[in-house]
């Protein structure tokens, strides 16, 4: 238990931090990049841990850590969520409609795409149980 909680905290900071340094890098545009780039990469990169453990199966604090401690710790719905008020309200609701669109298809497409990508990365020269090599 301890070691999973501690995982959990570790990745959790190196996300958070890597968040907030790539909101430093946008913060320029007006316009909620860094957010958008967090939650599309961050979609990418929790698709292929989990395509990656479908097939090699990790210590269960190793799981814990880069799921739940560093992608959420990287990823924000509380910060979209307010982005997309703001665009409403500084903007315009196209403006909105583009970001959410963005956003939810981005972060899907990702998510697939890192699924596939972590599985057959996982997969090369893995020999399924009853197989021969």
């Amino acid at each position: 238990m301890f070691k999973n909680v501690t995982a959990i905290a570790l990745g959790a900071a190196a996300g958070t931090l890597l968040r907030y340094i790539l909101n430093l890098w946008t913060l320029e545009t007006g316009y909620p990049l860094g957010t958008l780039l967090e939650n599309t990469m961050g979609s990418l990169v929790l698709g292929a841990l989990t395509g990656y453990f479908f097939v090699k199966v990790p210590a269960e604090w190793l799981k814990l850590g880069l799921g739940v401690g560093l992608c959420g710790g990287f990823t924000t719905f509380s910060t979209y969520a307010s982005d997309t008020f703001y665009l409403a309200f500084e903007q315009s609701i196209s403006a909105v409609m583009i970001y959410n669109g963005i956003t939810l298809i981005g972060g899907i497409s990702c998510a697939l795409l890192g699924m596939i990508l972590g599985h057959k990365l996982a997969s090369r020269g893995h020999v399924k149980r009853g197989e021969r090599a």
